[in-house]
């Protein structure tokens, strides 16, 4: 089987947010993809087979530790794979436990991404926020899977070094901090951070599905369906974002690092 390390919402190599993907040959079991992406040790690694009626894929991503109903780092990298090794051209439709995703090829290389939105409703902060992250946050949301907290400054952001095994005690799959970009006329529109120790990812470089909660927060204050995050990791990455209805469409760049093939 086919195997690539591909980075991911990034143009250049060794940033963005790197994701297996392994071209699966004939079906395997849960167990057997679980162990490969612990071998793998990235954020996820997805798993992709062409289905039985042509042009259309199954996509499953798997982190180290468990399987994920969403990841659009991933997907991302599948994508680019398929294109990129002429598997696949124009749309690709994948059949994954969130229902269909569709990618599309784009100027520039980039490739869209059509993703569910996920708006966050806004809560009473947990007990002990504040404490977690070191900052008290100017607001804080729930979205389907994941705790929003609005931070004052971008520079709050980029310098928050929360709790890790707090974060792990709230009542969320991962913590969302984000900010409004520092310079409103610069080619970031919005800020973020991501941090899942539950999905044994302590930060994740980039997090394409916390774009479809972040995006329709940031269009909503921003009164613009079109938005550019940037995701302020070590390695770092720029989410391209369009808010179309109940859908939000993720767009980026990706590469490839490294590809080979699997002997087991």
């Amino acid at each position: 089987m086919r195997i690539f390390t591909v980075d991911s919402f990034t143009d250049q190599a060794f940033k963005g947010n790197p994701a297996g993907v392994c071209l699966l040959d004939s079906p395997r079991s849960d167990e057997w993809m679980q162990a490969l992406a612990r071998e793998m040790r990235h954020s996820e690694t997805a798993f992709v087979a062409e289905q039985d009626n042509g042009g259309q894929y199954s996509l499953r991503w798997f982190t180290p530790a468990v399987e994920v109903t969403l990841c659009g780092h991933a997907t991302l990298a599948a994508a680019h794979i398929l294109y990129s090794t002429g598997s696949a051209s124009g749309s690709i439709e994948f059949s994954t436990k969130s229902g269909i995703l569709t990618t599309d090829q784009l100027d520039h290389g980039r490739i869209s991404m059509d993703f569910p939105s996920y708006t966050p409703a806004e809560i009473s902060a947990p007990e002990g926020l504040a404490k977690v992250i070191g900052v008290t946050p100017t607001w804080v949301g729930m979205g389907r899977l994941d705790l929003l907290a609005e931070l004052e400054s971008e520079e709050d952001v980029r310098d928050l070094t929360p709790d890790i095994d707090a974060v792990n005690e709230l009542d969320a799959r991962a913590l969302v901090v984000t900010a409004r970009a520092t310079d409103p006329s610069g080619p970031v529109d919005y800020v973020s951070r991501f941090f899942a120790p539950k999905a044994g990812v302590a930060e994740d470089p980039v997090t394409g599905s916390a774009h479809c909660m972040l995006a329709p927060y940031w269009s909503a204050k921003l009164g613009r369906d079109s938005l550019v995050g940037a995701q302020l990791s070590e390695r770092g990455g720029i989410v391209h974002t369009t808010v179309r209805g109940d859908r939000t469409e993720l767009a980026g760049t990706a590469i490839t690092i490294w590809s080979g093939t699997l002997h087991i």
